[in-house]
């Protein structure tokens, strides 16, 4: 998909900025439409039905990017030069980028938690095994983009984007068909009542009863004591957080009372652990529009440099390959070396915490943007002084690099925090968190880029944008990834402080333990 923008620029006559937000908007409505497909895994279809559903989806939206790849008619004439997306061709395109969102989405929102599932987080081994699963994960998702950003690139550059977008859809009903296969083996948790519906009944009678006093007693809080109901479930204890939301579990004075009328104390607690995650979930946000930014310009930066390393030419579309070899490398090594080392010394089944992984993804992130930005002077400085001899383009292998260490760090992280955090009946939607926090990275991406451009046409001597136009050999690429790099130190403050404030599951139970046995 990142290299879709040579496709936006070359095939479909987008200027430069129009196709990275073009790439950035489709990208983020993938993630973001990933909390539909884990909404629905939660609470109407098992995880493997809504990945089979909505990968049909994704398989027709594949199809139909390859026909209008394949069909002249429906792509713009090569005399075209501005305003070329129109009429059928409009129709089409959207239609089939909107379809293909949609698809791999709701996929992406189901398949983690499916996996994920088949590991019993309470059991020592199985805690251990579920850090090793996202881990896993992550490397066999990285071997699958390998082989997308080097052979199918090399296909759909070399003889036509239609082969290339054709191999994508067939690799696409190969990996679905092997997922139904292992349907017998799978291990379904039940599902529960919608995840909303349980989030909006606690603001609501927190609300309603705001002017009533709240018992000293927690124990004189509403909760089911019933065993068979929490056979499946996992029963919460009550936490001092947020106590304004504990007003939903005030005992009215019916005999039995109505649901809508009072919450359960683990109901209440299930809204208060999602409320917990929220500002870890907005800290995380500028590190990945920074990712959005270095994936999209990367490739662009390449088109401008000496495309062959050691001896062979290398397409810029296949620039993402250098942090996904960083990653297949590393992935094993943290796996196998860091981890247990770790492991040994601070005594937790994943080495170290999920935030504090996340948090060494977010200080590479900075030093990755500081690097690119060296990096680019040094490329435009060249390209002006002699612009039949460019730099190579492995310069490029330095910034992806570290980036790619920052996002294994940081997407494995979060997405074993949201679903290990998460309450029971909530894992597949809590797992999208990860990727929510990816989508706005996305979205925030694309406004970065208009805004800069607006605000540094006013301010600069030039009267330019750092952004702007078809060159990037007068554009200010460099100012660009430098104002990323100082916004995500100031950002990755901010993270210390939600992540410092920040209580795991196992540490309210115990704290809230502790103070019972004090009074």
């Amino acid at each position: 998909m990142v290299s879709m923008v040579i496709y936006f620029h070359y095939l479909l006559k987008f200027d430069i900025p129009t196709s990275s937000n073009t790439l950035t908007n489709f990208l983020g409505s993938v993630c973001l439409l990933s909390l539909l497909g884990g909404f629905i895994s939660d609470t109407y279809l098992n995880r493997l039905y809504t990945i089979l559903i909505f990968g049909s989806l994704e398989v027709i939206g594949l199809s139909m990017v390859t026909i209008q790849a394949y069909s002249k008619d429906l792509r713009p004439d090569i005399t075209c030069e501005k305003s070329c997306i129109k009429g059928g061709i409009a129709l089409m395109f959207y239609g089939s980028l909107s379809i293909l969102a949609i698809g791999t989405g709701g996929v992406k929102g189901a398949l983690p938690a499916l996996g994920a599932d088949q590991f019993d987080s309470k059991d020592p081994k199985g805690a251990k095994q579920l850090g090793s699963y996202f881990n896993w994960y992550m490397l066999s998702t990285t071997f699958g983009a390998m082989i997308g950003v080097t052979f199918v690139v090399w296909v759909s550059i070399n003889k036509d984007w239609y082969w290339g977008f054709f191999m994508g859809t067939m690799a696409a009903v190969v990996g679905f068909i092997a997922i139904a296969l292992g349907k017998p083996f799978y291990h379904y948790p039940p599902l529960r009542s919608s995840p909303l519906l349980r989030i909006a009944q606690v603001i609501v009678v927190a609300f309603k009863n705001r002017r009533l006093t709240l018992p000293e007693n927690p124990d004189e809080l509403f909760e089911i004591n019933d065993i068979d109901k929490y056979q499946y479930d996992e029963k919460l204890p009550h936490t001092n957080q947020f106590r304004l939301l504990d007003k939903a579990a005030i005992v009215p004075l019916e005999t039995f009372p109505q649901p809508w009328k009072v919450c359960t104390v683990t109901q209440v607690e299930e809204v208060k652990v999602l409320t917990r995650m929220l500002p870890i979930l907005a800290s995380t946000i500028i590190m990945n529009t920074c990712l959005a930014q270095l994936q999209t310009f990367s490739v662009l930066q390449g088109a401008f440099m000496d495309q062959h390393i050691f001896g062979k030419k290398f397409p810029p579309a296949s620039i993402p390959i250098f942090p996904l070899v960083f990653m297949t490398f590393l992935i094993p090594i943290y796996e196998f070396v860091v981890v247990p080392f770790a492991r040994k010394i601070t005594g937790h089944p994943s080495g170290i915490t999920q935030l504090q992984r996340v948090g060494v993804g977010l200080i590479l992130s900075i030093i990755s943007m500081g690097v690119a930005g060296i990096i680019e002077v040094k490329r435009r400085d060249q390209s002006i002084k002699d612009p039949f001899n460019p730099i190579s383009l492995f310069w490029l292998s330095f910034q992806d690099g570290i980036f790619g260490l920052a996002d294994m760090f940081t997407i494995v992280g979060l997405m074993e925090f949201f679903y290990k955090e998460a309450p029971s009946g909530m894992k597949s939607l809590a797992t999208s968190f990860a990727w929510l926090s990816l989508s706005f990275g996305y979205f925030l991406s694309s406004a970065f880029v208009d805004i800069m451009n607006a605000v540094t046409k006013k301010i600069a001597p030039s009267k330019k944008g750092w952004i702007e136009g078809d060159n990037l050999d007068e554009s200010n690429l460099n100012l660009f990834y430098w104002f990323l790099a100082v916004l995500s130190t100031l950002n990755f403050v901010v993270y210390l402080l939600c992540a410092s404030w920040y209580k795991y599951k196992e540490d309210t139970a115990e704290s809230e333990t502790e103070s019972r046995n004090d009074q």
